[in-house]
């Protein structure tokens, strides 16, 4: 009994690797001598070059899309540092005497923040 409860799950994670994989990898299509691969999303990405060079179209993998992570903008951010704790972990940028911080914890869940030094625009990325 406990040999086949064994077997069974290692079917079911077998099963479930391979639907997880099989979603993982982007489908290739020729066109007009041109390469491309179509993501999950549907979004078409010319790799004509990269296969020129050598690489195998079937091997890529897509990621989680364009446009996946929203980026924080200035909207989301505050002049008031008194709810920084003194512990957190920032990213500075400074320009003459004006200066930004932004918190790693909320940089991390959205990767960039499209922000503003005066009239300057800058991005702080994590």
């Amino acid at each position: 009994m406990f040999r086949i409860i064994i077997v069974s799950k290692i079917i079911l994670l077998g099963l479930i690797l391979g639907i997880t994989l099989s979603q993982a990898f982007s489908r290739v299509v020729e066109e007009k001598g041109k390469t491309y691969i179509i993501d999950r999303h549907g979004e078409r990405w010319d790799v004509t070059q990269a296969v020129s060079i050598g690489f195998k179209p079937h091997r890529f993998q897509h990621g989680i899309g364009r446009n996946a992570f929203t980026p924080l903008d200035d909207s989301q951010f505050s002049a008031e540092n008194n709810r920084v704790r003194r512990d957190e972990r920032v990213i500075g940028i400074a320009e003459g005497e004006r200066a930004n911080a932004y918190a790693v914890s909320k940089l991390w869940r959205h990767e960039v923040a499209n922000s503003h030094i005066g009239e300057k625009p800058v991005a702080a990325a994590y």
